[in-house]
Parts: structure tokens; sequence; C-alpha cells
């Protein structure tokens, strides 16, 4: 998926859906694709990693020049836009599938995943312990086609009205020298 100098970079931060709506607003991000990792199965189903018992992650991967947007900014999104203490939860999201993890794609990613897991943990910003797993790359499976830019194809939808849209609303403010 990398080419002419594109990297990607691959993130589980719960529900794809709100970590694709996000991601895709920032400048130097060329594609943002739902999926699973991190799990046993070949070709898993939403179906399948929801019963939790293939052991992926929802994930998302993201193709970026890192020429306008560097990993380490990819990184900070990632962090500040979900909660990293909470063990296989996001909000009312439960189970493995939901857990906070960065798959790093090459020892660079890795080094800078791990130093700023580092200097998160030293500041103290948050009461609980980060859990974040910051795991190898391995296999990247794409989710079906009805949940790519799920958010802008269901803008009635309650759960994209009452919990992606507030957080797109704090990452605009929070990151507005960084939107497309």
């Amino acid at each position: 998926m990398e080419n002419s100098g594109n990297q990607t970079a691959t993130f589980g931060t719960g529900c794809f859906w709100c970590s694709e709506a996000i991601f895709l607003r920032l400048k130097g991000v060329r594609s943002v694709t739902s999926g699973y990792s991190g799990g046993t199965k070949e070709n898993p189903t939403y179906d399948e990693v929801c019963s939790g018992e293939t052991g992926h992650a929802e994930v998302i991967q993201v193709v970026f020049d890192p020429n306008e947007i560097s990993y380490k900014e990819l990184l900070e999104v990632f962090w500040k836009t979900h909660d990293p203490t909470t063990l296989n939860r996001q909000g009312d999201d439960v189970g493995t599938q939901y857990r906070s993890v960065v798959f790093y794609h090459n020892a660079e990613h890795e080094q800078l995943a791990k130093s700023y897991l580092e200097a998160l943990e030293q500041a103290g910003i948050w009461e609980e312990p980060i859990v974040t797993e910051i795991a190898p790359f391995a296999v990247f499976y794409p989710s079906e086609a009805y949940h790519e830019d799920y958010y802008s194809k269901n803008p009635g939808n309650g759960y994209c009205n009452l919990v992606i849209t507030p957080k797109i609303e704090k990452f605009k403010k929070v990151f507005s020298d960084k939107l497309k």
C-alpha cells in the first residue's frame, strides 16, 4: 500500500468508525481503511471479530505522506482521541476487538510509539495506567465495504450522532492546524 514516499500506520482506538472519521480529516493522510489486525483467523468477518474469538482488533490502516504529516504527529492524534487506559473497551464498546493498540510497521515507528508511551506515562496525565499494546504489524484484513467511510455515509445514525460527532468536534478544536 506504500508508494511514492507514502508510509503506512495501523492503529486501534476502539470502534474503527470513530478512528476513520478522525484520521481522514488530517492533512497528509492519503487514505484510511477500516479493518482487522492482531488476531489468528484469516479473512475474518465483522461478526467473527465481534465474537471476540478471532483475537483481532478493529483497526484503521492509514496511508500518509511523511513530508506533510509525521508518524509522531499521527501518534499524537492516536493518543489524544481515545482513552488508552481502558482495557478492551472504549466507552460502551467492550471486548478485545476494541483494545488500544499500535501495530508498528518498522523499527523507527516502534521506537517512536514506545517513546511516546513512556513520555505519557512519566507525565502522569491519566490516573489509571496506560494499557495500549504496541506490537509488530503482521497482517491487515479490510473490513466489509459498508464499514468504509461509515460516518459520512450514515449521518442520521444514532451512534454517529452521539459518539462520533462529539469526538470530531473536539478533534477539530485540538488539531485545527492539522486539518485538511
